[in-house]
């Protein structure tokens, strides 16, 4: 364990880092609920790649255009792997100056030179080939066909079980427990063989994690009790193999992993496959719900609904900020230089809605043609479970219309609280009623 949490732990804090390092306007949505956040909007005619100061003093590079962002996303001179190459919106002031000291100095650029030179984690999303290469490899042979049609008619059972719950218990309800988080956390602890029952420890320490308000100390204190939670897991299927991925990855690899790499790949699966389809699920509902003629329209023609997964994807883009890479050379993109050792953020919510790409992108319209975005990412990081959350979004948003026609918000829109303290974005609650 000493190893990986060694090597994972800068790589687990990158994201909330890069939250609290940028303006609070370019991270909490106010006004629309649905929009990328105020100051992110702002710098849109700004250039698709431009400069920007981070709070800590550290300059990066903001990126708005989505065929740049797929440029770099796809560009192995891009890196991911937070381990070897130091992301600056994981630094403190200090460090920032130390950096631009050293530069100042004649010292090599941050990033050029590796800070170790192999790992023995297992944390896939913050890596590079070849180490990516045969995690991911692994993981894609895991998440077979069968297993995905199998799941297609188990996630209908879910998602009618929990309506007929809530409408038994009477006709109010709050949409996120009762629904939004149930499908997709039953569906990843199907999938994974985690008991069900064991839920609620999991979904409980996952949402102090993603909680860039949470102390350093609480934080900390969490993922080292979600990692021993997992470690559990790991020992459980050594012992007893089951019909479920984490089993296959036990005893199916070759070379094997270590329990060291598969607790940080469980945890990165069962983090991943509950927290941001749940997200969606009650986000989408939220956006649908206030636009009504959008509603309808996925009722009158229940065929659009693959278009109104792909719009929703694109239209509210959950992760509040995007993703991070590091240069590790100098590399032209559309013009703009960005030196090696530079940090680029891709600010997914504002590069969804590239004017260059769609036609008046801030309109949520399930009619819109389904077209590229970035809510999987891209490249070889691109989502690995993206198949599953569609099919997740499709069966919970196609049940939920029909089986209860006359659904409508409990609240006052303006009375929804929003997760703006989340790295992902959605609604902590939702109250729904219906006839």
């Amino acid at each position: 364990m000493a190893t990986s949490s060694e090597q994972s732990g800068p790589v687990t804090q990158s994201p909330t880092q890069m939250r609290r390092m940028l303006p609070a306007d370019m991270v909490e949505r106010g006004g629309c609920p649905f929009d990328p956040p105020s100051g992110v909007r702002q710098r849109r005619d700004q250039g698709a790649i431009q400069p920007l100061k981070l709070l800590n003093g550290a300059p990066t590079w903001l990126v708005v255009g989505l065929p740049e962002a797929r440029a770099i996303l796809a560009d192995p001179r891009f890196s991911s792997d937070r381990v070897r190459y130091p992301d600056v919106t994981t630094l403190q002031p200090h460090e920032v100056e130390q950096l631009a000291a050293a530069a100042r100095n004649g010292g090599p650029a941050a990033g050029v030179e590796p800070k170790v030179e192999s790992r023995t984690d297992g944390m896939f999303v913050f890596m590079d080939p070849p180490e990516h290469t045969r995690l991911r490899r692994l993981l894609t042979g895991q998440f077979t066909v069968r297993r995905m049609k199998a799941l297609e008619s188990r996630l209908r059972e879910i998602a009618v079980e929990h309506i007929e719950a809530m409408r038994a218990a009477g006709t109010e309800a709050d949409l996120v427990p009762a629904y939004a988080l149930p499908i997709p956390s039953l569906a990843i602890c199907e999938l994974l063989g985690v008991d069900y029952a064991d839920r609620a420890e999991f979904q409980e320490r996952t949402a102090i994690a993603l909680n860039s308000e949470t102390p350093d100390d609480e934080r900390a204190r969490a993922g080292l009790e979600l990692y021993g939670f997992i470690q559990g897991l790991v020992a459980a299927k050594r012992a007893q193999a089951g019909d479920d991925i984490l089993s296959g990855l036990v005893h199916d690899a070759d070379p094997p992993l270590t329990d060291a790499q598969l607790t940080d790949v469980a945890l990165v699966l069962l983090g991943a496959g509950h927290e941001t389809t749940a997200n969606m699920l009650g986000l989408g509902t939220f956006a649908l719900l206030e636009h009504p003629e959008q509603l309808a329209a996925l009722r009158a023609d229940p065929a659009l609904m693959d278009n109104a997964i792909e719009e929703l994807l694109r239209y509210l883009s959950i992760i509040q900020m995007g993703v991070s890479r590091v240069a590790i050379e100098d590399v032209t993109v559309a013009g703009v230089r960005i030196p090696a050792g530079a940090t680029v953020i891709i600010a997914t919510p504002e590069v969804n809605r590239d004017t260059r790409h769609w036609d008046d992108p801030d309109r949520l319209d399930v009619h819109r043609p389904r077209s590229t975005h970035l809510a999987f990412g891209h490249g070889i990081h691109q989502c690995l479970g993206q198949q599953l959350a569609r099919a997740e979004m499709k069966v919970g948003l196609s049940e939920l219309i029909t089986r209860l026609p006359d659904l409508r918000l409990a609240v006052p829109a303006e009375q929804v609280p929003l997760r703006n303290e989340m790295l992902i974005f959605g609604v902590h609650s939702l109250p729904v009623t219906w006839a």
